[in-house]
């Protein structure tokens, strides 16, 4: 579907865009397993619990960042009840009631109905951000700047923001965002926001080439800014059993039943498919930040210690004639030899032991799925 948009944006104060705003909002979404991370991701400890490459989780870092942007009263995390317990755990400074547990998994779009709902009982008309819980972002301070332009343009336009990552190689594993000119004036700090023409899913990676060709396809990141107006008029035009359930959550008096009598029967559909491909509005905000998503064990080998022969480890890693490989292991006091292999993954947590190629790597849910339960 051609998506038009708002040819201007309205000029907005600038005391607007300040970290203290008492009307923004995040949101973190934290309710994914993260089947690709296996043997390391299980569904008691999924991917946004892990600390990959320093003492942090990933849901830790993801909080980490939002510090001096948003205060932390006002910050949500959403997880499925299955992980609250350890969510709550990891994460004491958050007050109890900012940690909202989804009854059951019902996808991205019921998570930013619940979210709208949630903050709307707060303030209607606060400003929003929502982050996954498990991408890698090594720049806080860009990071920040990106989400402050973004929610200044989510203010003036009273439209869904997303936010486009620049590729840097045709990646099949990623939805695509088809860009429109800039609207207004841009800068290195602050880039002009773009309408998105179109929402391009999953592509093959001829099809992936033949977008960075033509200039103007960036990455999905997932990343959503909005006003609770905004969001609430996109749901009544998109969505409106999911409008409903927004606007009623935002009433009632006992949260906790209401989520339990009525989250089951919301829409299980992504946000993109139930709203942002309908809209005639979203925008995009270039991101000023290096990004990734960690998506799986290639992706999580770029951040490991890596030797002359690209082989990527975080233990004592001994490697003769081999190349490419990527090694993980929970014994930090364990050696591992390779010899004469290549492009490898290699996992061992003690209980289970992963050894796959790199390019096998996508299929890891195959095996997940065909496992005991009590290795899941």
């Amino acid at each position: 579907m051609l998506l038009s948009t708002n040819s201007h944006l309205p000029a907005m104060p600038a005391s607007s865009s300040q970290s203290t705003d008492p009307s923004l909002y995040a949101v973190i979404l934290a309710g994914g397993h993260g089947e690709r991370f296996w043997p390391l991701s299980r569904k008691a400890r999924p991917k946004h619990h892990l600390a990959l490459f320093s003492h942090r989780t990933l849901l830790e870092s993801t909080l980490d960042r939002l510090a001096g942007l948003v205060a932390l009263e006002r910050i949500l995390v959403l997880t499925g009840a299955d992980q609250a317990e350890a969510v709550r755990a990891m994460l004491p400074q958050l007050p109890a009631e900012n940690i909202v547990v989804e009854p059951e998994r019902r996808d991205t779009a019921a998570a930013m109905a619940l979210a709208a709902g949630v903050i709307a009982r707060r303030n209607p008309n606060a400003t929003a951000i929502v982050l996954p819980s498990d991408h890698h972002i090594p720049c806080t301070q860009s990071l920040q700047q990106t989400l402050r332009n973004a929610a200044d343009v989510a203010v003036r336009s009273q439209s869904i923001v997303t936010i486009a990552i620049q590729p840097d190689w045709p990646c099949p594993g990623f939805g695509y965002l088809e860009l429109g000119a800039p609207i207004g004036d841009s800068t290195p700090e602050t880039p002009a926001a773009h309408p998105v023409l179109r929402f391009h899913e999953k592509p093959t990676i001829c099809v992936a080439k033949e977008y960075l060709s033509r200039g103007n396809f960036q990455w999905n990141a997932g990343m959503f800014v909005w006003t609770v107006p905004a969001l609430r008029k996109a749901l009544r035009a998109t969505a409106p059993q999911l409008a409903d359930f927004c606007e009623e959550l935002e009433k009632t008096d006992a949260l906790e039943d209401f989520l339990a009598e009525r989250f089951h029967a919301v829409p299980k559909i992504s946000f993109d498919f139930a709203v942002m491909e309908k809209l005639s509005d979203a925008l995009a905000v270039e991101a000023t930040f290096q990004w990734d998503d960690l998506g799986g064990w290639p992706a999580a080998g770029k951040y490991l210690p890596t030797d002359m022969e690209g082989n990527s480890s975080n233990a004592s890693l001994q490697a003769m004639d081999s190349r490419g490989n990527i090694v993980f292991s929970t014994d930090p006091t364990q050696h591992i030899a390779l010899l004469g292999v290549e492009n490898l993954i290699v996992v061992n947590t003690g209980d289970a032991l992963l050894v796959c190629p790199r390019d096998q790597a996508e299929r890891l849910k195959e095996v997940v799925a065909g496992l005991p339960p009590s290795l899941r």
